[in-house]
C-alpha cells in the first residue's frame, strides 16, 4: 500500500480543538514559533485531513490565538494558587516570582508561546498575548490592593503598579529562557528585589501631595 494511503487509513474520522491544540504544541519549542508552522504539519500531527483542520479553526492565526489564551489561563491558575498561599507581600512577590520562574524551566510550552508570540507573531498574536497580560495585571492589582489595605498601607495608581510589575515578570522570563538554568537563582533574586522596588517606589509616592499636570517647577 502507498505511504499516503497508509496514512490516510490512520487518519482518525473526528477531531477537538483540543487534539488540534495539543498536535501544535508537540510541534512548536524553544526555537520554533507557533506562527512558523503550517495547517499542514499540525494536521498531520494529529492525524487528520487537512480539510478537517477547518471544522475547528477558521486558520491557523485563530488555533494560534486559542493556544495563547490557553497559555494565559493556565499560568494565571498556577502564579495565582502561589499569591493566595502567601501571607505577606514578601512572601507573595517571592513565591509569584519563584512559581513563574519554576515554569519557564518545566518545558511548559504554553508558557513558551505566551512569552515567544508577542515579540515575533502576528499582530493577531500580539494583540492576543497583551490581553493574556491584562488579565494578569488586573488579578494582580486585585490583590496588591487587598494586600495593603489589610496592613493600612496606600499605594500610588495601583494599576500602574500592577502593569510595570507584569510586563518586568515576562521580560525577564523571555530572557531566562535563553539562559542555561544556573542562572535562575540570581534572575530570581534581581525579579523580586526589581518588584519590591517598584512596590516600595508605588507605597512612597502615595504618602506625596499629587502633582497636577498644569503645575510649573
Amino acid at each position: 500500500m502507498h505511504a499516503d494511503a497508509e496514512h490516510a487509513v490512520g487518519r482518525k474520522a473526528t477531531i477537538s480543538r483540543e487534539d488540534l491544540l495539543a498536535a501544535a504544541l508537540k510541534l512548536i519549542g524553544p526555537h520554533r514559533s507557533v506562527s512558523t508552522l503550517s495547517l499542514r504539519e499540525v494536521a498531520r500531527e494529529a492525524g487528520i485531513a487537512p480539510n478537517s483542520f477547518y471544522r475547528q479553526f477558521r486558520d491557523m492565526d485563530e488555533l494560534a490565538v486559542a493556544l495563547i489564551d490557553l497559555a494565559g489561563r493556565s499560568l494565571r491558575k498556577i502564579v495565582g494558587e502561589a499569591r493566595q498561599r502567601a501571607t505577606t507581600d514578601r512572601s507573595i512577590i517571592r513565591g509569584s516570582v519563584e512559581a513563574f520562574m519554576e515554569q519557564v524551566r518545566a518545558d511548559d510550552k504554553l508558557l513558551h508561546v505566551l512569552l515567544r508570540e508577542g515579540t515575533v507573531g502576528s499582530d493577531a498574536f500580539k494583540q492576543a498575548v497583551d490581553r493574556e497580560l491584562s488579565f494578569f495585571e488586573e488579578e494582580l492589582r486585585v490583590d496588591l490592593i487587598r494586600l495593603n489595605a489589610s496592613q493600612g498601607i496606600a499605594l500610588r495608581e495601583p494599576a500602574l503598579v500592577a502593569k510595570a510589575i507584569t510586563r518586568l515578570v515576562f521580560a525577564m522570563g523571555a530572557t531566562a529562557m535563553d539562559l542555561p538554568p544556573e542562572k535562575d537563582p540570581d534572575l530570581i533574586r534581581q525579579l523580586t528585589l526589581m518588584v519590591r522596588m517598584i512596590i516600595a517606589g508605588s507605597r512612597t509616592l502615595a504618602g506625596e501631595p499629587a502633582i497636577s499636570p498644569d503645575s510649573r517647577s
